[in-house]
């Protein structure tokens, strides 16, 4: 076997031109910063928000008003895809009040959270933020970016080292296995939420707790009122894994393949951690759509408050901040994003084979 090494993630577009990246300070943010704010682009965007959040939820009733109307029927399965659709812009605005971007408020963005995540889709809102903040302080970071470590998918050639049995095999293969283990994200998220009940405070478990176990409830209700028992088991197994191909699909070319800083290096600056380690993926309204304007990563996590409809905007300044600066910026489209990401995969698992 191969002596396994630590991998460094294979450069990418106009990253390619630049193998080495220049040393960022907290100076090379401040520009940028002050330009995004003179334009007004971190200012909420509450009636957007409100429309969207009020489309989503008519849709929403729309298709379980179908699901209702055709009754104990296997054409109810088709219904299992605008549905998993539209869990995953729930997703996303649940996402957004997770970052403060619907509201400044913290009770009301919490709110807003907990009936997006908790209610309507089974998500635990408290470990999706504990995640995402400590993914967002240090992307792609090994020892501290909770998104690249050790799990169903490894993420350096060090962790595949460390690979025994089933999970070696894994390894080896993840880079072809990623699309199908993205089909069981759904049932896994509803798993993770419910695991970490015992890691909140008492009050906040409660109000959790108690909104999973109505997310059941009303799921299985709706399941089981409307069709048979073969039949909802079918549906809920179809829709849960249609909805974590759709959410994985949205999450996955963001950092995948992209820089990994050295956790024994130095330090980098904020604009330097968030720009190498992220990758935009080009595209117009339907790219936006489907990735909940995630595509804009690199915008999205220099400014992780920044409203939504406001991130296409600010993309222009923060790409010229980069050139003016030397900075590399990563922009692909969205299937050589996928290509990309498949090929950091393969090439971990590479000593493997």
């Amino acid at each position: 076997m191969p002596q396994a090494v630590a991998t460094v993630a294979p450069n990418t577009l106009e990253r390619a031109e630049s193998p080495e990246a220049p040393k960022a300070t907290g100076s090379d943010f401040a520009p940028l910063l002050k330009t995004v704010r003179s334009q007004g682009l971190l200012e909420r965007r509450t009636g957007w928000y409100a429309v969207g959040i009020a489309a989503n939820l008519i849709a929403l009733g729309t298709v379980v008003t179908g699901m209702v109307l055709l009754g104990d029927t296997w054409w109810n399965l088709f219904l299992a895809l605008p549905l998993a659709v539209l869990w995953t812009r729930t997703a996303f605005f649940g996402h957004d009040a997770g970052h403060a971007q619907i509201s400044g408020g913290r009770t009301a963005g919490r709110a807003i959270g907990l009936v997006h995540a908790n209610l309507l889709l089974g998500m635990n809102e408290a470990w999706w933020n504990d995640k995402h903040v400590r993914h967002h302080a240090n992307p792609n970071h090994i020892d501290k970016d909770p998104d690249v470590g050790v799990g169903a998918l490894v993420w350096t050639q060090k962790q595949a080292a460390q690979r025994e049995g089933f999970s070696r095999w894994l390894t080896r293969n993840q880079a072809r296995l990623f699309f199908p283990m993205l089909l069981l994200e759904g049932i896994a998220l509803k798993i993770y939420g419910f695991q970490f009940l015992r890691r909140q405070p008492v009050r906040e478990r409660a109000l959790s707790a108690l909104l999973l176990a109505g997310h059941l409830a009303l799921y299985a209700t709706l399941l089981l009122g409307v069709m048979s028992p073969g039949k909802a088991v079918v549906f809920a197994l179809a829709h849960h894994a249609l909805f974590g191909l759709h959410l994985g699909m949205a999450f996955a070319p963001n950092h995948k393949g992209m820089e990994m800083p050295d956790p024994d290096g130095d330090r980098w600056g904020h604009l330097q951690r968030q720009v190498l380690t992220s990758r935009n993926v080009r595209g117009a309204v339907l790219t936006d759509w489907f990735l909940g304007g995630l595509n804009y990563q690199i915008e999205h996590h220099l400014f992780p408050n920044m409203p939504r409809p406001h991130l296409r905007l600010a993309q222009p300044l923060v790409k010229a901040h980069c050139a003016g600066i030397g900075m590399p910026y990563a922009e692909t489209g969205l299937v050589e994003s996928y290509r990309q990401a498949l090929q950091h995969m393969r090439e971990v698992g590479e000593p493997l084979r």
